[in-house]
């Protein structure tokens, strides 16, 4: 039976994070094969049984504590500054869409379905949900550019609180034997009272917390531990003193710590990302493998119906109605309509409903945590393979954007941007010095002002296009820091800086703590600039089966300095010190060649 156990629990961890690696490596959504590997673990193979690995009594209030941290990370995640371009489209959607996602919900689910006026009106309710954990994946998966991928974010982690809430005096409501069509004016005083409620105990959570950090009464290595301590601790207070007031409590506690400015909560933001990852995997793994195969083969004709409805009517509709008026043009509008996921939040609450109501005798309660999985595997199948090529069809993303950030605008810089504008991608540069963007500017480069450490950098940044980030400024520390810095945006694969040029050796920090080292283990700021204030520059080389690497290294010897190399399809490839060039006939090298001493021939 241990055994047993100890292979279930730690099948939910292996199977979800090796999904996420699948799904990372395949370029699909990862809640989408989360859900395909949690079927087969669970009623197919039989691999994993929740409800005896976890048991039914620890289930839910573990459930319920992890997406308690998962909106907390979301709250984190938003940044007022983004309410100036997406705020008033934001609030349309959590209103009005949501209102009008209710209504036309529980319309299509009593037509369609047997559920029933009042458990209709419930199902109507819990799906105006859709939540980080399906939302911020996709949105990371598509890339969209300008206001959508924020208010997209806004909309996700903002409509689950008050769609949870909504849904839990809905159920009181039909648990109390009270009549829906007269309960309105309660429903509405109690999700006033609730919204109060846990906003007032998330702002005390959010400023004991900020007490703490900001007078260094808490270890650097505590301080992650014990915030995820205090939200759990606020999640509790506030849910016992009114049901469901934990998620706006955790949300707005989030919110207020990001934006705040006199003490960093980076290193908790890093924290919590990496546990939202673990805690996402785990429990799509759970909750799909609680489902049997029965629960959804043998759904009928007209729950697959009400999922169709909710994705080409209902949403479509929402959108529609609240974004009148918004600013938004037809295809922000049709990108918005095609991106309504249901997630985590949907799953477990109509998990718990189905008990309870089950629990009252009440019928129908039984088909309400089937037809919600049907909802979200529907959604996410859609919206998940669907939605990154609408957007590309569109013109709002790119699918793998080869585009360069170059932080600094130095002779060296400039004659990569350059070049790599020369062969048709996206450069962007930025720099505190005024003169120096300047002068990039009438060269025709795209340069701006502004500190590549800012906060406020990869939003002043055009990064429409940008898929990686060049740090090549004197000063090492301040590549370090910008490599840092982008790792988040980028991935770490994708952000290089020069090497250091430290006395005593190159190794002035960890690699962990610094970008990919550029180029070669010579070629440092000052060894770099002096070749193109020498009359160096970048050459573009065709390499063939006549004309191949070999042949480049015999004409230039060591006069070229390999940098990059381009494709036929225009896909970028950096040189590093740990992946030295060997590029391919067929492809365009990119290399720094200083002029020749006795004129030789210019170009091969």
């Amino acid at each position: 039976m241990e055994e047993t156990l100890l292979v279930g629990l730690a099948a939910i961890v292996v199977l979800g994070i090796g999904a996420q690696w699948l799904a990372w490596r395949v370029n699909l959504p990862s809640i989408l094969l989360l859900l395909i590997v949690g079927f087969i673990a669970g009623p197919g193979l039989h691999l994993i049984d929740p409800d005896v690995d976890v048991g039914k009594e620890l289930l839910f209030p573990l459930v319920s504590l992890a997406v308690a941290i998962i909106l907390f990370e979301g709250g984190l995640s938003l940044q007022l500054r983004e309410l100036k371009s997406v705020g008033s489209i934001a609030l349309r959607l959590v209103s009005v869409g949501v209102l009008v996602t209710w209504v036309l919900a529980t319309l299509f689910a009593w037509l369609l379905t047997d559920l029933g006026r009042d458990l209709s009106i419930l199902l109507g309710a819990l799906l105006t949900v859709t939540g980080p954990t399906v939302v911020g994946p996709l949105l990371r998966h598509v890339r969209p550019r300008g206001r959508i991928g924020p208010a997209a974010k806004w909309e996700g982690i903002v409509a689950d609180p008050v769609g949870a809430i909504l849904a839990v005096l809905v159920l009181h409501a039909i648990l109390l034997g009270e009549p829906l069509d007269s309960s309105t004016g309660s429903v509405l005083a109690g999700l006033s009272s609730t919204f109060l409620v846990g906003g007032l105990i998330g702002a005390l959570g959010a400023l004991f917390l900020y007490i703490f950090l900001r007078n260094h009464w808490i270890p650097d290595f505590l301080q992650s531990p014990f915030s995820l301590a205090v939200v759990l601790g606020v999640f509790t207070v506030s849910q016992a003193a009114s049901h469901e007031s934990g998620l706006v409590a955790v949300t707005l506690m989030g919110f207020l710590l990001a934006n705040q400015k006199r003490t960093p909560v980076k290193h908790i933001v890093e924290f919590k990302e990496n546990l939202r990852v673990l805690l996402i995997s785990s429990l799509f793994i759970i909750l799909a493998a609680r489902l049997s195969f029965d629960d959804l083969l043998g759904a009928p004709l007209a729950s697959y119906a009400f999922v169709v409805a909710l994705i080409v009517v209902v949403r479509p509709v929402a959108v529609w109605v609240a974004t009148l008026g918004s600013g938004l043009d037809w295809r922000e509008k049709l990108f918005l309509a095609w991106l309504a996921p249901r997630g985590i939040v949907a799953a477990a609450i109509s998990a718990l409903f189905a008990l309870q109501l089950t629990d009252a005798g009440i019928d129908g309660g039984e088909t309400l945590a089937p037809l919600t999985f049907l909802v979200i595997i529907g959604t996410v199948t859609v919206y998940g393979l669907t939605a990154a090529p609408l957007a590309r069809r569109l013109g709002l993303a790119d699918p793998d954007p080869q585009g360069v950030a170059i932080a600094g605008v130095t002779k060296f810089a400039c004659e990569v941007a350059r070049a790599l504008q020369e062969a048709g991608l996206s450069v962007v540069m930025m720099d505190t010095n005024r003169r120096r963007v300047g002068e990039a500017r009438l060269a025709g480069l795209n340069a701006q002002v502004g500190s590549i450490l800012s906060e406020d950098a990869e939003h002043e940044l055009d990064l429409c296009g940008i898929g990686r980030l060049l740090a090549l400024t004197p000063n090492d520390e301040v590549n370090a820091l910008a490599a840092l810095h982008f790792a988040e945006t980028f991935g770490r694969a994708r952000v290089y800086q020069l090497v250091p040029t430290v006395e005593g050796g190159r190794e002035s920090a960890p690699g962990e703590l610094r970008g990919r080292e550029l180029f070669d283990e010579k070629a440092t700021y000052a060894d770099l600039e002096a070749r193109v204030q020498s009359g160096a520059s970048i050459k573009l080389t065709p390499l063939t089966g006549e004309f191949d690497f070999d042949s480049f290294r015999e004409l230039y010897g060591e006069r070229a300095l390999p940098l990059f190399r381009l494709s036929e399809s225009g896909k970028l490839w950096v040189f590093t010190v740990d992946d030295p060039p060997a590029p391919p006939a067929g492809q365009t090298l990119l290399s720094l060649v200083d002029p020749s001493p006795d004129a030789a021939p210019e170009d091969a």
